[in-house]
């Protein structure tokens, strides 16, 4: 009988955990739902934003403007721009992103140049802080949802490191959305901005919607269409004024984006986790109740035969 209530116990606690994993899961996926209306919100300014930019291109050469943001020089120190998440439980998606941003600062120390990290998120914080790593700045407990001060943030540091000569060139370093089971991580150059990246391209929307009781994701190829300037158009300000007004906000929302990138992949990752491990509940659960009910069954069945050999006994 008290093999019977150990496995007893232990359905009843697997039960309680299905119910904790299932709850997570569904957090997570209202969580997605509200990031991707983030996303669909702050698209028309980035849009409008790359269009001006891509038209100021048009009317004049970027390669003959003095900007800083635009300034390439000889690399000596490369700054990592690591994006990670602040929570665990969610599978892979941490660990993968820390391992990538390691790998290209052996790569960079094997072309014999400097780096240092600047971290977001909780996890890639703690985990470099814990080894012996440059670290230029940190940036945790973020909001679940990215927003524009924060960007704005980052951003700022990125770009105070990069003027004043500290860092030479600024990699991004986050995880790529691409559906619900699976994301991969990406390295882009970010500082010193590149005029052949404010090309306009199609775009994707990635939206999250139940069928058949299941989540899915649905995508919706966006054509971006940009019309030329006129060239009877006069400035009011010189566009280099313009350009060094507006390049900040676009690297802004370069890493705004990420940000957003980084929060679905990894939504979607606890989403799968926390999937994977109901249906690993389910399966233990089946099993334990099979060996229950066996043992049960053994258990009535050595009862019988216990009164049977007892009355036999008695005759």
């Amino acid at each position: 009988m008290a093999n019977l209530k150990s496995i007893r116990d232990r359905i009843g606690t697997v039960k309680n955990t299905r119910k904790i994993t299932e709850a997570m899961r569904l957090v997570a996926a209202a969580k997605v739902r509200r990031a991707q209306q983030q996303v669909l919100a702050t698209r028309p300014f980035a849009d409008r934003l790359a269009q001006v930019l891509y038209r100021l291109q048009q009317r004049i050469a970027f390669e003959d403007v003095s900007l800083p943001l635009l300034d390439k020089r000889p690399v000596k120190t490369v700054g990592l721009l690591v994006i990670s998440g602040d929570r665990g439980l969610c599978g892979g998606y941490n660990s993968t992103i820390i391992r990538r941003a390691e790998a290209r600062a052996r790569e960079l120390k094997e072309q014999g140049l400097n780096y240092t990290f600047i971290l977001v998120g909780r996890k890639a914080v703690q985990y470099f802080s814990r080894r012996d790593q440059p670290i230029a700045a940190k940036f945790a407990n973020l909001n679940q949802i990215p927003n524009a001060a924060e960007a704005n943030a980052i951003g700022d540091e990125i770009t105070s490191a990069f003027l004043a000569g500290v860092i030479d060139r600024v990699e991004l370093i986050y995880t790529r959305f691409v559906s619900l089971i699976s994301s991969r991580p990406v390295v882009q150059t970010l500082l010193p901005l590149e005029p052949q990246g404010l090309e306009p391209q199609d775009d994707e929307i990635f939206r999250l919607i139940t069928r058949g009781g299941k989540f899915q994701v649905e995508r919706e190829k966006r054509e971006i269409t940009v019309k030329e300037l006129p060239k009877e158009l006069i400035f009011e300000q010189d566009p280099e004024q313009i350009l060094d007004a507006l390049l900040p906000l676009y690297l802004s929302n370069q890493i705004l984006r990420a940000l957003q990138e980084s929060v679905a992949s990894e939504l979607a990752a606890r989403m799968t986790a926390m999937n994977n491990a109901s249906e690993n509940a389910g399966d233990l659960i089946k099993a334990l109740t099979l060996q229950y009910n066996k043992a049960r069954q053994a258990a009535i069945t050595q009862e019988i035969l216990e009164v049977v050999g007892g009355a036999a006994a008695l005759t």
